[in-house]
C-alpha cells in the first residue's frame, strides 16, 4: 500500500525485557516478611502483659480518668517501685509519727462531743467532716446517703406499783395500785459537765425497741444471757408474762431481749451494775463522777436491741443497700416484739430491794451468778418473781420512720487502683457527748487523714488506693457501713486488701487488738514503732507494754460487714480501761468531753498514740510491694479454732464424742494440708520480696521486668483473695446474711466472735449430721 499523509504510521518496534529495579529481589522479599513478622511478635510481646499490669481506674465507676499504663513507661507501678513514690518509706513513717497532735485531737473531740449527733440527725457533722478532710488534702471527699429505718423516743415510764390489798391474786382485774417508786429514767445534770445539761440532750431509750404499755410481775435474770435463762428454767422459776430485770454485760443487750421474748416474757429492763466496774466503785471508797473515778449512780447505758446475731444493717433491706425507692422487707424477725428500757442502778435499787426474800437467791446458783455490786445497798439479788401485789408498769413509746443517714467517704487514689486499703470509724452517738464512743476514734481518724495529707503535700503518692469512711448509723445496727458494703460488694470483692476499724479509740490505758490472722504481722509491726504513753522503762513501745494477744473479731462495730459478708480481712484496736482505771460511762451522758479531759485521757497522749498505730499499719499495707500478710498465721489459727471445737464437743455428754472424731478428723487433715501450702506460699513471698529489693534489671531486659511484676501480682492476688475463699454463698444456717465459715458473731453473745460458727453451733445443737455437712 502506498504511503501518504492519510496512512497510519505503522512500524515494528523491538521491546527488550524490563530490567529489575533492585538486585536480589527474592532476598528482599524474604527480609521484608521476616522483619514484619518480628515486628508483629514484638508488638504482641509488648501488648499481652498490659492485661496484667495495673490500670488506674475504678472498675465500678468510682473514679475518674482511666489511665492504661504503657509497658515501655510502666514496667513497674511507678518509676520508684519498689520504693515509695515521691519520698522514701522511712520519710513517710516519720511524717505519720510526727504529725499527729494532742492539741488537734482535743480540738476535734471537743467539736464532735459538743452536742447531740444521733444517727440520722448529724448532717452538720457530716458536712464539717467532709470539709476538714478536703482542707487536709483529700479533695475527693463526698457524702453518701442512705434512707434507713430508725426509731426515735417519744416517751417512757417505769414505776414500781403495790396493790393496796397485799393478798391480791395473780391475774385479778380492777386492781388499784399505789406508786412505791417512780424511776426517773434520766441522768443527773452535772454543773461540772456542760453537755449533761443541754436542752436538746437525748433521752434514755433503746434503739429498735418495741412499743408497749404493760403492768406485770418481774424477775431478776442476772445478766440475761442464754445460759442465765437456762438456769432459771431448770430452777422452775416462772418467767412467762413477767418483766425481766437484767444487768448489762456478758453479751449484746439485744440478745437479752430476744431470749426473754422467746420464753414468753412481757418486757425487759436493763441496768448497769457496779459489778462490772472493777476496782473503782463507791463500795471500795471511791467517789462517783464528777468528783471521783467511780460510776455516777444515775448513769444509763443506751443502745440498740436489734437482733444483731441474725443480720446487721437496715432491717428492711437485708442484703441490699437502702437507697431511695428500694423495696422494703418486713423487719419483724430482726426486731423485738416486747418493749425494753434502760435504767440506772440508782433506779434499779428499789426494784431489786423489793425482791429481797422472794424466790431463790443468786447465791443458790452457779459461779456466773455471783459478785453483784449492790450488796452494800441491801440488795440480796433474789430472783423472784415479785408477789402478785408488786408489779412494774412499763411504758415505751417510739416513733419509727424512714430517714436519711450520711456516710463521709474520702479517697486518695494510688497507682494500683485495684488494690485498696480502707480505714473507718463511725460518727453517730446515742448522746450529746460520745467523747469515747465513737469520737475518740473520730478525732484519731481526722488526724490520720491530716497526716496522710501532709505526706501528699510533700510529694508522696501511695502505691495502693486509700479510702476513709466516717460511718453514720453504727449504733443502731452498723447501718452506714453495712449499706455501703452491700452497695459496693463487687468492687470490694475485686479490690479490697484490708479494712482497719477504730471505734472507741481511747477510754483507758490498756492496748488491745482484734484482727484476721493475716493481719497480725501488721499490728505487731505498727505497735513496735510507736512510743507507749504508759512506759515503765524509758523508750518502751506500745508493743513492749502490751501482752501481744490479738483476739478474733465478733460483731458490734463496723468491721462486721467487711469481714462476714465481703470476706475482707479486718482489724480493730483501741486503748481501753484497766481494772483500776476510772469508770468509763459507756453510752451515757457522762461519756463526755469533760470526762475525757479530766479522767479518760487528760493529756490526750492516747489519742495521738492510737492515731500513729492506725496510720502506720495502713501505710505498711499501702506501700509494701508484697502485701505484708501471713497466710501461715491463718492456718495456725484455724488449727487452734478446731481444737476449741473438739474441746466443746467432748464436754457435751449427750453426744458420743468418739463417734464425732471421724468427721472432725477429716477437717483436721484438711487443715494440715492447708498449713503446708501456706508455709510454702509465705516462703515464696518472702523470697520474692528479697528479690525485688535487691534486683537491678537493666531497662532493655524488659521481659525480666514484666516477669518479676507478674510474679509480685500473683503473690498479692493470693493474699488479697485468701479471706474471700472462706465465704459460703448460702450463708450460715438460720442466719444466711453471714457468709464467712470461720468467723461470725456468737448466736448467744452477739459481741463475742464464734470461730467455725456452723460447726460449733452443730455441736451445741447435738446435730451430728450438721457437723458433717458444716465441714
Amino acid at each position: 500500500m502506498p504511503l501518504d499523509e492519510q496512512t497510519p504510521l505503522l512500524t515494528t518496534v523491538q521491546v527488550v525485557p524490563r530490567q529489575p529495579r533492585y538486585r536480589h529481589s527474592t532476598l528482599r522479599r524474604f527480609c521484608t516478611i521476616a522483619l514484619s513478622t518480628t515486628l508483629l511478635v514484638v508488638v504482641v510481646i509488648f501488648l499481652i502483659p498490659i492485661n496484667w499490669l495495673p490500670h488506674n481506674n475504678w472498675d465500678d465507676g468510682w473514679d475518674t480518668a482511666s489511665q492504661f499504663p504503657l509497658l515501655w513507661s510502666t514496667r513497674y507501678p511507678h518509676q520508684s517501685w519498689p520504693a515509695s513514690q515521691g519520698m522514701s518509706y522511712s520519710n513517710l513513717q516519720d511524717i505519720l509519727l510526727n504529725t499527729p497532735s494532742e492539741t488537734k485531737a482535743r480540738e476535734w473531740s471537743e467539736y464532735y462531743a459538743s452536742g447531740p449527733h444521733l444517727a440520722g440527725k448529724n448532717l452538720t457533722q457530716a458536712l464539717w467532716t467532709r470539709e476538714r478532710w478536703q482542707q487536709f488534702g483529700v479533695p475527693d471527699s463526698s457524702i453518701v446517703t442512705y434512707d434507713v429505718y430508725l426509731n426515735y423516743p417519744l416517751g417512757r415510764r417505769l414505776a414500781l406499783l403495790e396493790h393496796r390489798n397485799e393478798n391480791v391474786e395473780v391475774g385479778a382485774t380492777g386492781e388499784e395500785y399505789d406508786v412505791l417508786y417512780e424511776c426517773s429514767m434520766e441522768e443527773d445534770v452535772l454543773k461540772e459537765d456542760p453537755t449533761t445539761g443541754l436542752d436538746n440532750r437525748i433521752p434514755t431509750f433503746h434503739g429498735y425497741s418495741a412499743n408497749g404499755d404493760l403492768t406485770a410481775q418481774y424477775v431478776f435474770v442476772n445478766f440475761g444471757t442464754y445460759w442465765d435463762y437456762e438456769d432459771l428454767v431448770k430452777a422452775n422459776v416462772s418467767l412467762e408474762g413477767k418483766i425481766a430485770i437484767a444487768k448489762y454485760g456478758r453479751g449484746f443487750r439485744g440478745l437479752k431481749v430476744k431470749r426473754a421474748q422467746q420464753l414468753g416474757m412481757a418486757g425487759v429492763v436493763i441496768y448497769s451494775d457496779p459489778q462490772e466496774d472493777g476496782e473503782m466503785t463507791e463500795k471500795n471508797g471511791y467517789k462517783p463522777y464528777p468528783h471521783g473515778p467511780a460510776r455516777n449512780p444515775s448513769s444509763v447505758q443506751r443502745g440498740s436491741v436489734q437482733f444483731i446475731d441474725l443480720a446487721p444493717g437496715d432491717p428492711t433491706t437485708v442484703g441490699y443497700p437502702s437507697r431511695p425507692g428500694v423495696p422494703r422487707q418486713d423487719p419483724s424477725n430482726l426486731l423485738a416484739s416486747i418493749p425494753s428500757v434502760p435504767i440506772s442502778y440508782q433506779d434499779a435499787l428499789p426494784l431489786l430491794r423489793s425482791l429481797n426474800g422472794y424466790g431463790p437467791s443468786a447465791s443458790d446458783f452457779n459461779e456466773y451468778w455471783q459478785g453483784g455490786g449492790l450488796d452494800y445497798h441491801n440488795v440480796s439479788y433474789n430472783i423472784g418473781p415479785s408477789p402478785p401485789s408488786l408489779k412494774l408498769h412499763l411504758v415505751n413509746q417510739q416513733e419509727y420512720i424512714i430517714t436519711p443517714l450520711w456516710n463521709v467517704i474520702g479517697i486518695i487514689n494510688g497507682t494500683l487502683a485495684n488494690e485498696v486499703v480502707i480505714l473507718g470509724n463511725h460518727r453517730d452517738a446515742w448522746i450529746a457527748g460520745g467523747a469515747g464512743d465513737p469520737n475518740s476514734g473520730s478525732a484519731a481518724l481526722n488526724e490520720v487523714v491530716r497526716s496522710f495529707g501532709v505526706a501528699l503535700e510533700k510529694g508522696w503518692k501511695p502505691l495502693r488506693t486509700i479510702v476513709f469512711g466516717s460511718w453514720d448509723g453504727e449504733e443502731y445496727a452498723l447501718i452506714g457501713s453495712t449499706e455501703w458494703v452491700e452497695e459496693y460488694l463487687p468492687w470490694l470483692s475485686n479490690a479490697a486488701i484490708a479494712y482497719l476499724n477504730v471505734d472507741i479509740g481511747t477510754s483507758g490505758p490498756s492496748f488491745g487488738a482484734e484482727a484476721s490472722p493475716v493481719l497480725h504481722k501488721a499490728v505487731y509491726a505498727a505497735t513496735a514503732l510507736v512510743q507507749s504513753p504508759n512506759q515503765t522503762v524509758a523508750g518502751q513501745t506500745v508493743q513492749d507494754t502490751w501482752d501481744g494477744h490479738i483476739g478474733s473479731l465478733g460483731s458490734g462495730s463496723d468491721f462486721t460487714a467487711f469481714q462476714d459478708y465481703a470476706g475482707v480481712p479486718c482489724l480493730q484496736f483501741a486503748f481501753t480501761g484497766a481494772h483500776d482505771s476510772p469508770v468509763y460511762h459507756y453510752h451515757s451522758d457522762y461519756d463526755s468531753f469533760h470526762w475525757m479531759d479530766t479522767y479518760g485521757d487528760k493529756d490526750w497522749h492516747y489519742h495521738t498514740t492510737i492515731t500513729k498505730i492506725w496510720a502506720l499499719a495502713a501505710a505498711s499495707l499501702v506501700e509494701s510491694p508484697i502485701i505484708p500478710f501471713s497466710a501461715t498465721t491463718y492456718a495456725e489459727s484455724l488449727a487452734s479454732y478446731l481444737k476449741a471445737v473438739k474441746e466443746k464437743a467432748s464436754n457435751i455428754d449427750t453426744l458420743n464424742f468418739i463417734e464425732q472424731q471421724a468427721p472432725l478428723h477429716k477437717l483436721e487433715l484438711a487443715l494440715g494440708r492447708f498449713r503446708n501450702a501456706t508455709v510454702r506460699f509465705d516462703r515464696g513471698a518472702s523470697s520474692l520480696e528479697q528479690q525485688i529489693k535487691h534486683e537491678n534489671i537493666p531497662w532493655w531486659k524488659f521481659w525480666q521486668r514484666v516477669k518479676l511484676f507478674l510474679e509480685v501480682k500473683k503473690v498479692n492476688d493470693g493474699y488479697k483473695y485468701l479471706e474471700r475463699h472462706f465465704l459460703y454463698e448460702k450463708g450460715l444456717d438460720g442466719r444466711s446474711w453471714f457468709k464467712h465459715v470461720v468467723y461470725a458473731p456468737g448466736r448467744y453473745t452477739g459481741y463475742a466472735g464464734a470461730t467455725f460458727p456452723g460447726l460449733i453451733e452443730a455441736v451445741e445443737d447435738r446435730n451430728k449430721t450438721a457437723i458433717e455437712v458444716s465441714q
